[in-house]
């Protein structure tokens, strides 16, 4: 049989032999990309996060949305959890749920306001990791605008607390967390970024946020190459619009569907892939939809957003 098709193959022209090895490699490009991307998506098993990187972990913006939902997975898989959020009765109330659902968890609360006195919060949460085997920080935190506004129209007070809370919350927390890592040589810090930065080319009326999104992206990736002799791991994870209070502000979004998922939903995908890519999307249908968006033009992704920006913004001044 292979002998038969070794000769049938002598006997065509070296065109057509040309031409379909290059359709060959044409489609395996693309089926190779394929069968990876359904692996890592829904086959790759996790890693065990409290055996691979410690038993405590701390997420910033806790009690609402994504970092909520982040802390009851963590708590699921035996992580006990320093939530630290501004509400301490938010705080208080969510620390009573998730040890009603995991007894075992030890919880730890610290009230921060990343929109007020930084390094007073810093001293408070130093203060709660002091001697713990913190292997997980997950960057949660991040505001944006109250509505969409061109440039010219926020106002200073809105935009430096968009640069406190994204930009140098982050930043000083991070800070505060790896020296701990540094010495036990393993940890892994998961910064949320956002598809406003990374997915598409641009995100106006909301330039700030963007830019500071944008921020957390070069940040991640330059921390990761600089501490993974360490045996630290560092990932940007970079959602879409999934169903939280913030995006129903910005996108007028109230409610999951197949593309906005639950921030339970998404927190789900999410820790699947901690301590995998430096830079990921985790949620099944926002990778598709940045798959889709890498074939349009610029031009055609920037309009669509204006319009988007614009249209929000009629609906809130009307």
């Amino acid at each position: 049989m292979l002998s038969t098709c070794i000769h049938h193959l002598k006997t065509q022209p070296p065109w057509l032999l040309f031409l379909s090895f290059t359709g060959f490699l044409t489609l395996l490009k693309p089926s190779i990309s394929l069968l990876k991307w359904v692996f890592i998506t829904f086959l790759r098993p996790p890693r065990n996060l409290k055996k691979s990187y410690g038993s405590w972990a701390v997420i910033t913006g806790a009690t609402d949305g994504i970092g909520k939902a982040f802390a009851y997975q963590l708590a699921g898989k035996g992580l006990n959890l320093i939530l630290v959020s501004r509400d301490p009765n938010k705080l208080k109330t969510v620390w009573k749920e998730i040890q009603a659902d995991f007894p075992n968890t030890q919880v730890k609360i610290v009230g921060f306001d990343f929109s007020g006195d930084i390094l007073a919060g810093v001293r408070l949460l130093e203060e709660a990791i002091k001697g713990v085997d913190v292997g997980i920080l997950i960057n949660n935190v991040g505001i944006t605008y109250p509505k969409a506004m061109y440039f010219h129209e926020v106002d200073e007070k809105v935009w430096m607390n968009v640069v406190k809370v994204n930009l140098e919350g982050t930043t000083r927390v991070t800070k505060a967390v790896l020296p701990g890592m540094m010495q036990r040589k393993r940890g892994t810090i998961v910064n949320i970024g956002s598809g406003a930065a990374i997915v598409v080319p641009s995100h106006p009326l909301y330039t700030i946020y963007a830019a500071t999104k944008a921020y957390i992206d070069q940040f991640s990736r330059s921390l990761h190459v600089e501490y993974m002799q360490y045996g630290i791991h560092v990932q940007c994870q970079v959602p879409l619009y999934v169903a939280t209070k913030m995006v129903s502000k910005v996108a007028a979004i109230e409610r999951a569907s197949m593309f906005t998922p639950s921030a339970e939903d998404y927190a789900r995908a999410a820790v699947r892939r901690i301590g995998y890519e430096v830079r990921c999307t985790p949620y099944w249908a926002h990778s598709l939809q940045w798959c889709f968006a890498r074939f349009l033009p610029d031009t055609v992704l920037d309009a669509w957003r204006l319009s988007i920006g614009i249209q929000r913004r009629g609906k809130i001044t009307a």
